[in-house]
């Protein structure tokens, strides 16, 4: 009878040991000091020392010890990111440009989405990054509810809010919302339109608010009258539902979308309807998405940086982590109204 075969590996056996620290040393002929300082990101290596390190890490399929790291310097090189939704164009520019900088930065990011605005889902999403050891947290929640009393931010922990509260308790960094609005408002107004119509974005937004507050503000002052809102959820389809209302009304000759989808929409209303842009209906957008020089005609639309605000972003959240001297908290950028085909003074 023949013996059964064993499930033990034989006594011989060992697990292969991982390539060290000194393994990589000597492979890229620098010092193991010189290799650590590599591993945790630090920025006093010379680049061409810094590439020939990495190289030899790559070839021997060296990876640092995160735990071991973290337990050297009370730092994990992990940023939480949390945000409402992934879905819009804006918060995924955003998103992109903070990843990027913080690849370069040495630091990875955890993304946690939130998908209701409020205090039970902010507070779970908050739990859940803190489970992921981050170092801080960029809070993407363009939805009111960071300014509530009940939502507590994380107590002793670096945290920078995008876009999204009126608190002063934290760095911010926002687009300068309610001056886009006001760029986009007095351009209708100055090609000669009697008034502007808006379509806002939802009303728990907090951009979406800035925006409408500007464009109201706007008008008001100019002496033109105020109409009525309609209310959006910045949706290609919410657009089209009002622009196919916006089409049946021969008064209507300028709008002012709250972003770039929510105007395709109602260009396409306008379209099916046989109104014609810009000769019968002007239309102005928000935001400046690379598509909407492709748009017919080509959308006047306020140009937002998305990209700087997810570097600044991550700027202001790496100098709190670090304890950097930082002498500004909060960042406001810029915009630019962006003149296309899709605006012309009304039909006489």
């Amino acid at each position: 009878m023949t013996e059964p075969i064993a499930d033990t590996p034989p006594a011989t056996a060992t697990r292969k040991r991982g390539p060290s620290l000194g393994d990589v040393a000597a492979h890229a002929g620098v010092s193991t000091q010189t290799v650590s300082r590599v591993a945790n990101g630090l920025t006093n290596v010379e680049e061409t020392t810094r590439q020939r390190v990495l190289t030899s890490m790559q070839a021997l399929g060296y990876r640092p010890n995160r735990a071991a790291r973290a337990l050297r310097s009370g730092q994990f090189r992990n940023i939480g990111v949390m945000m409402f939704t992934l879905s819009s164009y804006g918060n995924m520019r955003t998103l992109d440009a903070i990843a990027v900088s913080a690849a370069k930065a040495g630091y990875s990011i955890t993304v946690v989405p939130v998908e209701r605005p409020t205090q039970q889902d902010v507070s779970a999403a908050f739990s859940r990054l803190l489970e992921q050891a981050v170092d801080g947290i960029i809070v993407v929640l363009e939805a009111h509810i960071a300014d509530r009393s009940d939502v507590e931010l994380p107590s002793g922990l670096s945290v920078v809010v995008v876009d999204s509260t009126e608190r002063r308790d934290y760095p911010q960094v926002d687009t300068d919302q309610a001056e886009g609005a006001r760029q986009a408002t007095e351009h209708l107004l100055g090609l000669g339109h009697s008034t502007v119509w808006h379509i806002s974005g939802p009303a728990e937004s907090y951009s979406a608010a800035r925006r409408e507050e500007s464009w109201r503000r706007t008008l008001e002052q100019a002496g033109a009258p105020v109409p009525e809102v309609f209310r959006g959820d910045w949706s290609t389809a919410a657009g089209y539902r009002h622009g196919q209302e916006i089409a049946s009304r021969p008064e209507i000759t300028a709008v002012f979308a709250a972003n770039d989808q929510m105007a395709l929409g109602v260009l396409r209303a306008l379209h099916e309807a046989g109104r014609r842009v810009p000769e019968d209906v002007s239309v102005v957008g928000f935001d400046d998405m690379a598509e909407s020089d492709s748009f017919w005609p080509p959308l006047t639309t306020v140009h937002q940086e998305f990209e700087a605000i997810g570097r600044r972003a991550l700027e202001l959240l790496i100098a709190e982590i670090e304890a950097r001297p930082e002498p500004v908290r909060s960042s406001v950028m810029s915009t630019r109204l962006v003149v296309r085909a899709s605006t012309a003074p009304p039909a006489e």
